[in-house]
């Protein structure tokens, strides 16, 4: 069974790299479906996740491949498949993403029922109903969910959310729609405005990405885009800047954009933790610092709820009571039981963590429930007194291009 042993109590120091974001690169390849003729995807991540939606494309009748070291070329120059494979779409939720597109470019798409981290139902609902909005009709059968439309048009959508996954689907359908669409109550985070970058290279008339009013004038047809560069990775950039503070270390990350993570950085000095950052680096210093927190999940530009875990593990040795609450995801505490078994103090209340910090952790046996859990637990085992053995490592794979070997590049003792 896959697993890495950690000895915990090494500070790490020195310089890592933040790679290319696994959520943007997601919706970017779907997006590529859109797009006629030759797309180069770069400063891409070599994840599990990758792998299984290039594998999408290609099972939907594009061309794409995986080039090292960090290089998706799609050839879309054939008629896309109507049908997304049952395997994919429910063992990778992003894979939902293709709905649609394909939508746009077929005006029919049969996509199952998407699948994923067990961090709670993240219902499909506001993807679907925004579809309606663009003209389609929606029918649900044997697990399959299908879109219909003679011709999407533009329309007034009014999200009951900011969800990441509905905005994008919805920008990307409504890119080929005819006339204007408006996204109300759009999601704002980095992964959006990404996403509305690629698809303006390639052809789209999008404004007001990054906000939370997107219009998109619908055109014709998408080109191929040529060498579009994934922005930074601002969830591993932040696991990895807290890998130094937590082992009292001090480390630097480079290849970051410094915007995508100042409300990481807020909290980080409300900690009373040394930091220097620059528009493409910061640097931790874990030396000081260690004040508890009270912290609330929320939508970009609040403190977001992929780096929960990881600085829930932070909170755990400091000086004092934090409180967590989880306001995007139910189920996303699976962790903490995890981090009890390390000698965490955590009570759960429903969406709330309240954590009493320890003076130390101990090594223990623990499994990785999702991915950014299985960041949270290297953490722990990285400043807890013995031997951490993790199990679990698929999850990690999904979303993080080689953590342990970049922990060990900082001095981690860490045996694969």
């Amino acid at each position: 069974m896959p697993q890495i042993i950690i000895q915990g109590g090494t500070p790490l120091h020195g310089t890592t790299t933040a790679s290319g974001s696994k959520n943007s690169v997601l919706p970017l390849l779907a997006a590529s479906i859109l797009l006629d003729g030759e797309t180069e995807i770069t400063n891409v991540p070599f994840l599990m996740d990758v792998s299984i939606m290039i594998r999408m494309l290609n099972s939907l009748g594009l061309h794409a491949e995986f080039r090292h070291p960090n290089k998706v070329v799609i050839q879309n120059k054939q008629s896309i498949r109507i049908m997304a494979p049952y395997d994919l779409v429910t063992s990778l939720r992003a894979s939902f993403f293709v709905a649609g597109p394909i939508l746009a470019r077929n005006g029919i798409a049969k996509v199952p029922l998407p699948g994923g981290c067990s961090i709670g139902s993240r219902p499909v609902d506001i993807h679907l109903k925004g579809f309606e909005k663009l003209g389609a009709s929606v029918t649900m059968e044997h697990g399959f969910i299908e879109l219909k439309a003679t011709e999407l048009t533009g329309a007034q959508i009014n999200l009951e959310f900011p969800s990441v996954g509905a905005t994008e689907n919805l920008m990307m359908a409504a890119s080929l729609a005819k006339g204007t669409t408006y996204i109300y109550n759009a999601a704002c985070e980095p992964e959006i405005v990404d996403l509305a970058e690629f698809l303006t290279k390639a052809g789209a008339k999008i404004s007001g990405a990054g906000t939370p009013t997107i219009i998109i004038d619908g055109v014709p047809s998408l080109n191929g885009v040529k060498n579009y560069p994934v922005i930074p990775d601002r969830i591993e950039a932040g696991t990895l800047l807290i890998a130094g503070a937590i082992t009292k270390g001090c480390v630097t990350v480079k290849n970051i954009n410094a915007s995508h993570l100042n409300p990481l950085f807020e909290y980080l000095r409300l900690m009373g933790f040394g930091l220097t950052v620059n528009d493409t680096s910061a640097t931790i210093n874990g030396e000081s610092g260690f004040r508890p927190l009270k912290i609330e999940t929320k939508p970009f530009p609040g403190f977001p709820t992929d780096m929960q875990a990881q600085m829930m593990s932070l909170l755990t040795i400091a000086n004092g009571q934090s409180i967590i609450k989880e306001s995007i995801f139910e189920n996303r505490f699976m962790h903490a039981r995890e981090l009890m078994r390390m000698g965490a103090s955590i009570e759960l209340n429903n969406d709330i963590a309240i954590i009493n910090g320890v003076s130390n952790l101990s090594g223990a046996d623990v499994r990785i429930t999702d991915l950014r859990a299985g960041a949270a637990l290297i953490l722990a085992g990285l400043v807890a007194t013995g031997h951490t053995t993790v199990y679990g490592l698929k999850h990690l794979k999904r979303g993080y291009d080689n953590l342990p070997g970049k922990l060990k590049a900082l001095g981690a003792q860490i045996a694969e």
